[in-house]
């Protein structure tokens, strides 16, 4: 209310409609005396408008019709108008029915008097919207009203646009070109494969063909830009789209995916250029947002690797769900200043505390723990370069296993309500140091279940655009003008968008009980020489005519395939329709007990630090073969 008053435009608004009121009246009194109202009627109609017209003010207030811009007037703005007219018609009428029975007051004034004011302040909120959106004319002459300017200026030329997706998100681009004056669109039309929409309309603007029309619609009807508006599209339907917008030769932008747009709003302002992420298709995460803040709402809840491509996603998504503190834990001070800076500057988020230090650092760590008893932990520190951690292996003890051990521990020594692991496909049946890294990180993770804290894993494959990931590398490739280099033509990989692995991991915490491994539906796997084919056309050039592509055979530690289970492994659905779980299985056959099995991995990772201290690259794959069975070192080199 008090916002609403201290609007500069409030008090114009307001004599408008008390111009509106006042005139609905007398035109009721007008038409139900025929243009001749009576000298004693027009005494009652000045007594009678002196309260009615505050009283319906007051109902116009209550119902929220002075918190919006008249010129954004949408269905919803009328629907509240009409409840105001409705509620305050029925109060007018049981005071005067309780008051005086409506002595001397013809009955049929009052609807006469609903319907004219619903009609006026309606209409006139409606031509303001109408006149503010209609258009770009050649010249408009300036004047102000409530607040709003039109400037006596030439206005641009419109670009003429078509829009791919004549549904709910083609409508709403449509309305919000038609209606932001700043935009210099004009759209002429859409294509749509649904035939029912064909030789159809929406808002007057004709759907003009499918998709496979756009190389014929673009010329005749002189259109400069394309803007697909299918956000739930799959990748097949995406790629068939673009490759119809690329024959057309103009420019092309795309709203994001149903999994970018937060809740699905729709706007012309998220348009952007088509990119290797719309090509994967993935469809929209259907979040549990009320068991999720369960666990993260006013909880304080710390990040390891919080300045890295997941840590950092993680951040932005849990900060939505408005946690009491965000700890972030970072090696990194680049990253970690960067994260913190945008949680501070674009999101506004202002309740974070950065710690700069290693994971591994058992007094630090201990510290952080100590200062800030975090009730959630999501450890998503490590590295993850397979080629470089081959040449270094010890540093992958250090930070993969060590760091994993010692946030597990400390996190149960500090009564932590749950811990997150992120782990990769990497670690089913490893082949490089790397994933056998992460492997001895769910081995720990498992060893020290029924501790009081609720531990759980999710692992899953690659994800577009992270650090060290293909898409980086092959984008500045294409860019030097080529070659692209992939080391194996039938190299297949499992790929998601960074957004949708983190809302998958923060469902996964909120469905896991303590000791599983989740595994996140990844969907189709994608051949990288099909990827480097599809990012070359997206860049306007032809692979293998503009830009070579050159393969370089396998390095070592690397698989032609990844897996998210091995053989002996079952995985069981969950709640949650993208997340399986993996059957629950005691390591600890074999070994006596679980704290004979927890005895045997310490002994072991103390043996694998001696290794790592000495730089022997061969013992501590020696070693971590000996601890996963399932490892092959392959023909990795055991030197500096």
């Amino acid at each position: 209310m008090f916002r609403v008053l201290r609007n500069k435009n409030f008090f114009i608004m307001l004599a408008f409609d008390i111009c509106v009121l006042a005139s609905s009246l007398f035109l009721a009194y007008y038409l139900r005396f025929d243009g001749n109202i009576p000298g004693d009627e027009m005494v009652r109609f000045l007594k009678i408008v002196l309260w009615i017209v505050p009283l319906k003010i007051l109902f116009f207030l209550y119902f929220g019709l002075y918190k919006g811009m008249w010129r954004y007037t949408g269905i919803q703005d009328m629907k509240n108008l009409f409840k105001a007219c409705l509620v305050s018609t029925g109060v007018i009428v049981g005071i005067l029915l309780l008051t005086i029975r409506f002595q001397g007051y013809p009955r049929s004034i009052f609807p006469l008097d609903f319907m004219l004011t619903f009609v006026l302040a309606g209409g006139m909120r409606m031509g303001i919207r109408m006149h503010y959106g209609r258009g770009r004319s050649k010249s408009s002459f300036g004047f102000s009203v409530l607040g709003f300017k039109l400037e006596d200026k030439a206005s641009r030329t419109p670009k003429n646009v078509l829009i791919v997706g004549a549904g709910d998100a083609g409508e709403k681009t449509l309305r919000e070109l038609r209606d932001n004056l700043r935009l210099n669109y004009k759209p002429i039309g859409f294509v749509d494969d649904d035939r029912h929409k064909q030789g159809r309309g929406v808002h007057d603007v004709p759907v003009l063909g499918c998709v496979a029309d756009i190389s014929w619609v673009v010329p005749k009807e002189g259109v400069e830009e394309i803007i697909i508006a299918i956000p739930s599209a799959t990748g097949k339907q995406m790629r068939a789209v673009v490759a119809e917008c690329e024959t057309s030769g103009i420019p092309y932008k795309t709203l994001p995916g149903m999994g970018e747009l937060i809740d699905g709003r729709v706007s012309v302002k998220s348009l952007r250029d088509v990119d290797y992420h719309d090509l994967l298709g993935r469809s929209k995460v259907e979040l549990d947002t009320e068991a999720i803040g369960g666990y993260l709402t006013h909880k304080v809840v710390l990040v390891t690797g919080a300045g890295g491509s997941i840590g950092s996603e993680l951040c932005r998504q849990i900060v939505r769900f408005s946690p009491e503190t965000l700890v972030l834990f970072d090696t990194s001070e680049p990253s970690l200043y960067a994260i913190q800076m945008e949680l501070k500057h674009r999101v506004g988020y202002l309740k974070y505390r950065a710690v700069l230090g290693n994971v591994q650092d058992q007094r630090l760590t201990d510290a952080v723990f100590r200062a800030f008893k975090p009730h959630v932990v999501f450890h998503a520190a490590a590295y993850k370069h397979v080629p470089m951690l081959e040449r270094n292996p010890w540093e992958t003890v250090s930070n993969n296993i060590v760091g994993s051990k010692t946030i597990i521990e400390k996190a149960i020594e500090h009564e932590v309500e749950r811990l997150v692991l992120v782990s990769t496909d990497k670690a089913v049946r490893p082949t490089n140091v790397m994933g056998a890294s992460k492997r001895m990180g769910e081995m720990v993770m498992q060893a020290y279940q029924g501790n009081g804290t609720r531990l759980m894993a999710v692992r899953f494959g690659n994800v577009v655009g992270s650090s060290g990931s293909v898409i980086p590398l092959f984008r500045s490739q294409i860019a030097r003008g080529g070659p692209v280099t992939i080391t194996h033509p039938e190299v297949t990989r499992y790929f998601m968008t960074i957004s949708e692995a983190c809302q998958l991991i923060l469902e996964a915490g909120a469905l896991g009980r303590g000791d599983e491994i989740f595994i996140l539906e990844m969907g189709t796997p994608v051949k990288i020489a099909d990827m480097a084919r599809d990012l070359i056309r997206l860049s306007g050039k032809e692979p293998d005519r503009d830009i070579e592509i050159a393969f370089t055979g396998l390095r070592p530690g690397e698989k032609l395939y990844e897996e998210l289970i091995t053989e002996d492994e079952g995985v069981v659905e969950t709640e949650h329709e993208k997340i399986m779980v993996l059957r629950n299985i005691h390591l600890w056959d074999g070994y006596g007990d679980q704290e004979g099995y927890r005895r045997w991995l310490m002994e072991g990772i103390e043996a694998l630090v001696v290794l790592g201290k000495a730089h022997d690259g061969c013992g501590i794959r020696e070693k971590l073969g000996e601890m996963i069975p399932e490892y092959s070192a392959g023909d990795s080199e055991c030197v500096i």
